[in-house]
């Protein structure tokens, strides 16, 4: 197991650690020297570096997706880490665990492919059932949906991301299905797992996490088109007009032409599969944003281009409320006066006398 993490740096100390190499670049100094400005990472976030002194020696020596041992000079800069590297080498594959490098679901990929086969299981229109069981049952489709991120960055961007974001958006199709009765579930629910599976070849993920040549020119929305016409050749009953139905949930599910969909959604199911994905895509943009933030100082993060926005550390802003000031008490008031009788009672009143004798005329005297 490498150490340290990148989350486990601390400013001003010398550390001795490996990293997987995410982007390379050769620049040069104002003096015309060159110097590498390098994004390093492991499973726990980024770490922004530099190597300014003997760069000639190693810049051939390695390349991104490499994996690098460094040793170096932590840092803050513009109020985030970086780290000055005095050395670097380049790693052979057998000397790393690759586990320690690639940030992963913290649920078990087994376990959650199981849940999503029961989520299929429940699923009670019979054609849906069979085209989900013929995508979900070739084996390569379900090796790559186990493992597959369900974005290059902006949301659930690890290994068995994809999965995760599946699974979290078929319980809430679930309960907005029993919360809107005229939505079709299992329509729904298809449209749910079907709707990105286009990124188990859009994405790369063997060493870091990038876009293959398909998912270059392509796309997912394209690709998971193809993979659906693929298994209703075998399908030959499924009705053409729930075939178009399922396209048009694929093809819609971005919600909007500028973000990359062909058609806007144009049914309740196609929209309400929109609005789920998006909403749980920001939601775990906005958590991963605040967990992996790098910021040393301040109660929010850095800006988020995604999301258009810094996002409030919640801990850091409890932790920074200011203590109450103390105050002086006021003087305590004087105490009530009791409240004057009414005249009917005060012995001293022309009343009192009259209401005596109706009392004891009201009364009968007891007996001895």
């Amino acid at each position: 197991m490498k150490s340290p993490y990148v989350n486990e740096l601390e400013p001003n100390k010398v550390v001795t650690t490996s990293f997987l190499v995410q982007s390379k670049e050769i620049r040069q100094k104002k003096s015309g020297e060159l110097y590498l400005s390098l994004l390093l990472s492991d499973r726990t976030g980024d770490l922004d570096a530099k190597m300014w002194d003997n760069v000639a020696d190693v810049m051939d020596a390695f390349d991104r997706d490499d994996f690098v041992a460094v040793k170096g000079l932590t840092q803050v800069y513009r109020n985030r880490p970086q780290l000055t590297i005095h050395k670097l080498r380049r790693m052979d594959d057998s000397e790393v665990d690759f586990a320690d490098y690639f940030p992963s679901s913290a649920r078990d990929p087994e376990e959650m492919w199981a849940e999503l086969q029961r989520v299929v299981a429940g699923i009670r229109n019979a054609h849906l059932k069979a085209l989900l069981g013929a995508i979900l049952g070739d084996p390569d489709v379900a090796q790559r949906y186990r493992r597959a991120p369900a974005a290059k960055s902006i949301h659930h961007a690890y290994l068995g991301g994809l999965i995760e974001h599946v699974l979290s958006l078929c319980a809430l199709a679930q309960l907005a299905a029993e919360h809107y009765p005229h939505v079709d579930r299992d329509l729904l629910l298809a449209g749910v797992v079907l709707h990105d599976i286009g990124k188990i070849h859009e994405l790369k993920y063997d060493r870091g996490i990038s876009y293959s040549a398909d998912g270059q020119l392509i796309g997912h929305i394209d690709i998971a088109m193809r993979m659906v016409a693929d298994k209703l050749h075998a399908l030959p009953d499924f009705p053409p007009r729930l075939r178009t139905l399922v396209e048009h949930m694929i093809l819609s599910h971005h919600g909007h032409l500028e973000f990359g969909s062909p058609k806007l959604p144009q049914f309740p199911e196609a929209l309400l599969l929109h609005y789920l994905d998006d909403m749980d895509s920001k939601m775990e943009c906005m958590r991963a944003l605040i967990s992996n933030d790098r910021q040393v100082e301040g109660c929010f993060t850095s800006f988020h281009p995604a999301l258009e926005r810094p996002a409030l550390k919640m801990d850091r802003y409890w932790e920074d409320e200011p203590a109450p000031k103390h105050t002086v008490s006021a003087p305590a008031p004087p105490p009530l006066q009791p409240a004057r009788p009414p005249a009917a009672a005060r012995p001293d009143s022309p009343f009192a006398g009259k209401l005596k004798q109706a009392l004891n005329a009201a009364s009968p005297e007891q007996e001895p």
